[in-house]
Order: C-alpha cells, then sequence, then structure tokens
C-alpha cells in the first residue's frame, strides 16, 4: 500500500488580503435629482447602487454570451450612465461570479456521482431484505420493505435526474441558473411568504469599487482620517454629465457629486486602516445596506506578512475539533506528549461574561487541554461567528505564546456526506468545523504562525 505524501507546514505568505468590516453613515446627499436615472423619490445613493446592480446582472448574461470585457466596459456606460471604472468593476464581479459557478460546478458533480452510488447500494440493501421477506410470506416485512424500495429508488432517480443536468452544463460550457438575490429568498417571494419590495431591495443593495494606487487608493468610494474620525465618501456618478469631447472624440465629463459621511471601524482595527491610507496602498470597498438601512462597509487591502514566530523543531500544538470546543495537545519535536509548564493558563476572553460556565477550560498536566464553549452547538448567526473567532484568538494566542505550528486535523464534511442518515446529517449540518478551522488559519496567518493539515487520527 502506497504511503501518503507527507503535508508540509503552511506558513504564511508574503502578503494577505486583510478585511475589516464597518458602519457608514451618510450625511450630505447632492441637491440634484437625475430625471433620467432618478425613480420616483429615491436618494441618489440608492439610485447609484440600483444601477450599479442592474449592470452587474446585465454583464452576467453578456458574458455568457461571449462579449468581451471592453466591449460591455463601453456599452454598459451609455446603458446605465455610470463612469466607467464602476462599470468595470460590475463586469468584474459578474466575471467572478461565472467562475465561481464553474468550480462549483466540478464538486457539485464529483458529490452528486458519490451520493448516486452510495443511493444505488442501499436500493440494492432493501431489495434483497424485500426478496427476504417475500420468501418468508411475512406481509408486515413485505410491506415495509415494498416502502423502503419506492423510496430509495424515488432518490435514485432523482439524483440520476440531477447528475445529468449537471453533466449537460459542463459538457455545454454553461453554469447552473444562478439567482441574484439569493434563491431561498426568491421561494419565499413565490409561496407569497416575502414580498417583491423585499426581493428588489436585496438585488439593488450594494456597490463596489476596486483600489487604484496611482489615484489615492480608491477614486470612487475614498476614506480618508482627519482629527481623529474617519469619514467615506461615494462617487454618483449618473449625476455627471458631458460638457464636450476631447480631440480623440471621448467625452468630457463634469465633476460628479459625492455622497459623504462618518465611516465607524471597530477600535482594534483602526490603526491598520489608518497606516494602509498613510502609505497610499490601494484599498477595495464593498458598500452594502442592509433590510434596516443601516450600510455596512467592507474594506480590503493587502497587507505583508508578519515573520513566522513558530518553528517545527519546538514541536507543535494539535487541535481536534468538536462541536462544541476544541481539544489542544502539546507535542515536543518527537511528538511526545510535553507537560504544560508551571503556572500555565489559557486567557480568559474579556467579552464573554454572560453566564457561568459560558468558556470552560480542563487542563490536563501531560500537556492535554480542551476548550468548551457551550453555545457553539447551537447558537445562530453572528453570534456563532463572534464565538468561533474568540476560540480561534486563543489558539492562535496559545500556539504563539510556545512558538509551537498548530496541527489541524484535516476532516472532509462536504455536501456529499450528507444522506439518508438523519443523526449524522443532524450532528454534520450544525458542526461549525469549516468556520473554526478557516478563523483559525487566517488568524494564524496574521501572527505570523505555520499550520500544518494532518490526518485526524493524529491530531
Amino acid at each position: 500500500m502506497k504511503k501518503p505524501k507527507k503535508k508540509a507546514t503552511i506558513n504564511p505568505d508574503e502578503s494577505i488580503r486583510y478585511t475589516v468590516c464597518g458602519e457608514w453613515f451618510p450625511e450630505s446627499f447632492p441637491a440634484r435629482r437625475s430625471l433620467r436615472w432618478g425613480r420616483g423619490g429615491e436618494d441618489p445613493l440608492a439610485t447609484e447602487m440600483r444601477l450599479f446592480c442592474s449592470c452587474q446582472r446585465w454583464a452576467f448574461n453578456r458574458l455568457q454570451e461571449g462579449c468581451s470585457r471592453e466591449e460591455l466596459k463601453r456599452e454598459g456606460q451609455e446603458l446605465f450612465g455610470i463612469n466607467s471604472r464602476f462599470c468595470d468593476d460590475a463586469v468584474l464581479k459578474a466575471k467572478a461570479v461565472i467562475e465561481s459557478q464553474r468550480e462549483l460546478l466540478a464538486q457539485e458533480i464529483e458529490q452528486t456521482e458519490m451520493k448516486l452510488a452510495r443511493a444505488r447500494k442501499k436500493l440494492g440493501w432493501v431489495e434483497k431484505d424485500l426478496d427476504k421477506a417475500v420468501e418468508a410470506n411475512d406481509p408486515v416485512k413485505i410491506e415495509k420493505a415494498k416502502r423502503a424500495v419506492h423510496g430509495r429508488k424515488a432518490r435514485v432517480k432523482k439524483l440520476k435526474t440531477k447528475l445529468d443536468d449537471l453533466k449537460t452544463h459542463r459538457d455545454n460550457g454553461t453554469i447552473p441558473t444562478v439567482i441574484f438575490g439569493g434563491r431561498s429568498l426568491w421561494k419565499r417571494v413565490c409561496k407569497g411568504k416575502a414580498t417583491r419590495e423585499e426581493w428588489r431591495q436585496v438585488r439593488q443593495n450594494r456597490l463596489f469599487a476596486r483600489g487604484d494606487e496611482t489615484k489615492g487608493g480608491n477614486p470612487n468610494i475614498k476614506i480618508s482620517y482627519r482629527n481623529g474620525n474617519f469619514s467615506l465618501s461615494v462617487t454618483i456618478s449618473h449625476l455627471s454629465e458631458q460638457k464636450g469631447t476631447d480631440k480623440k472624440g471621448r467625452p468630457i465629463m463634469t465633476r460628479a457629486p459625492r455622497v459623504t459621511g462618518k465611516l465607524w471601524l471597530p477600535e482594534k482595527h483602526r490603526l491598520k486602516v489608518w497606516e494602509s491610507l498613510l502609505s497610499g496602498a490601494p484599498y477595495n470597498v464593498e458598500l452594502i445596506k442592509g433590510r434596516d438601512g443601516r450600510y455596512r462597509v467592507h474594506i480590503t487591502f493587502t497587507v505583508t506578512a508578519p515573520e513566522p514566530v513558530t518553528s517545527p523543531n519546538r514541536g507543535y500544538l494539535g487541535m481536534d475539533t468538536n462541536p462544541d470546543g476544541v481539544a489542544l495537545a502539546s507535542v515536543n519535536y518527537f511528538g511526545q506528549p510535553e507537560p504544560w509548564p508551571e503556572g500555565f493558563e489559557v486567557p480568559y476572553p474579556k467579552a464573554l461574561h454572560k453566564f457561568a460556565g459560558e468558556f470552560q477550560v480542563t487542563v490536563q498536566p501531560n500537556g492535554f487541554l480542551y476548550i468548551k464553549i457551550p453555545e457553539l452547538a447551537y447558537s445562530r448567526g453572528y453570534r456563532r461567528t463572534y464565538l468561533i473567532g474568540v476560540l480561534a484568538k486563543v489558539v492562535v494566542d496559545t500556539a504563539k505564546a510556545f512558538e509551537k505550528p498548530i496541527a489541524l486535523e484535516d476532516l472532509d464534511f462536504g455536501k456529499d456526506r450528507l444522506d439518508t442518515d438523519r443523526k449524522f446529517n443532524r450532528m454534520a449540518a450544525s458542526f461549525p468545523f469549516k468556520k473554526i478551522i478557516e478563523a483559525v488559519m487566517r488568524r494564524a496567518s496574521r501572527e505570523g504562525v505555520g499550520v500544518k493539515p494532518v490526518r485526524p487520527a493524529h491530531t
């Protein structure tokens, strides 16, 4: 039997993408409105976001027809009234959606093939059970086996149809239908459980602008810092008007007005953003308007990864992931458990003080400990994401203190594992394994801590 290849330690790359989430409070709006592009009483910012999202959906369809980026950039400005940079950003966003769908198509085909093979095997089992029941002439077992056979055949037929559709898309070079705004919300609209107004708001609630180092970081959505406060201004490009043409026949446009307002950022990220603004580094900004009317801002810029602070010569910190926490094991260079030093304590997160036992640590003297956060097993949404971030910080800080890389288990909880086993499905669907692993790896890359994926039995 061929031995599996050893996976090398993943050290931080030369540069990493750093995303900061904040909230924007628009204050000053242009007094002028566009009779051509405006609708009803919507403000210019809402108009700009609607035009950008419409341009992205239009570019998505044209790209699948074979149109080039330059053609779409030129035509989009005339159709939607936004400037060339916003139009190009919309085209690139649409292109990214297509590329991601093609990657997901290959994964979906592979997972569906595995599910179909497993479903056919289970169908063979229940058919054998039916034959045995017929031989025993047991009416109760015969009726039960017939229902099982009917259900297994229906599942095989459903998976076969799905696999054929996916392979047809692959052979034709197309992708499955993409619903901008979300498939689940669209189904709720079709059933009358959500209004069309909600659907429209979700489809026109964002604006994206790429960074440019030669134009002050980001020309369309600019962040500035003055008197200890951050502010953000958004270009309202559809209010720009043509005032002439240059020697090459290109239109000369008036300067577009801006919507400005205060920008709130978490205290722990303010210094990093300020340093990025001082250096003139480019940054991408995505502005999203929530259903509650608040504007969230995602700022992404590239930072230089810190020097590695861990070494495999000191050993590893093994991490075993569970639905309600993680287990850590400190081992030396030879893989033997290494006792914790005297006085060692896992730092208790200051923000976790809702109830007693919210953050539990069980330390064993032989180099093992277990960090338990009971809410991880049943909390939802932002609360679970926050708890995972807290857990990742504790793990990475522990590895950094001992200058040891982290050994992560290489588990697979893909959709191909979900089948007709209700108990396993319930556990796997609510198990935030992937989120925990990703959070630890992100934190480790920012802190200069090495990471090594290993077989689950070795963590």
